[in-house]
């Protein structure tokens, strides 16, 4: 890949209706290197070669978002199996295993001593639309780029001065 930038950028996300779903508005820009999977493919796709004070409304197709929604991550589980104690309702989430990569899992119904899960991500089969405002575009540094992140400010002395989890 040729020179790969910093990208920084304000948003507001809403579904197939219309509705807010969350956004970045009154609060932190997002930053993120381009092409290291910070951000959905389909937005960082769209936002290659934007220049800074840009606004524009981009559509992501469920497919470039979250995916489509797979029926296979839907499964019946015995309560007793789960690693949670305490009442389970609709809605309710949790990790489903003590491992921090095992999946987030959604409580989809609870019937008698079984629970049905959805290990899909919330947003699986939804199209997006973005309404996005580019802050600012710069050059990704060496150390990002060996990172595979975008950090915070151009003069933070890199990944010792907050808290990125590197190892640089």
């Amino acid at each position: 890949m040729a020179n790969r930038n910093v990208v920084t950028f304000h948003y507001t996300l809403r579904d197939p209706q219309g509705r807010l779903l969350d956004t970045s508005s009154g609060g932190q820009a997002i930053s993120y290197l381009e092409g290291a999977g910070q951000i959905i493919d389909g937005l960082d796709e769209a936002l290659r070669g934007v220049a800074a004070g840009v606004k524009q409304t981009v559509q992501v197709p469920a497919a470039k978002a979250y995916g489509e929604h797979d029926e296979t991550q839907v499964q019946r589980v015995l309560k007793a199996l789960l690693p949670v104690e305490g009442e389970l309702k609709p809605g309710d989430q949790f990790r489903a295993g003590e491992d921090p990569f095992a999946p987030i899992v959604r409580v989809v119904s609870v019937e008698g001593d079984e629970v049905l899960l959805d290990a899909n991500h919330p947003l699986a089969g939804l199209d997006l639309t973005f309404d996005v405002e580019v802050v600012s575009v710069r050059e990704a540094t060496e150390e990002e780029l060996s990172h595979g992140h975008a950090h915070q400010g151009e003069g933070d002395g890199g990944c010792g001065s907050h808290d990125c989890g590197c190892k640089g």
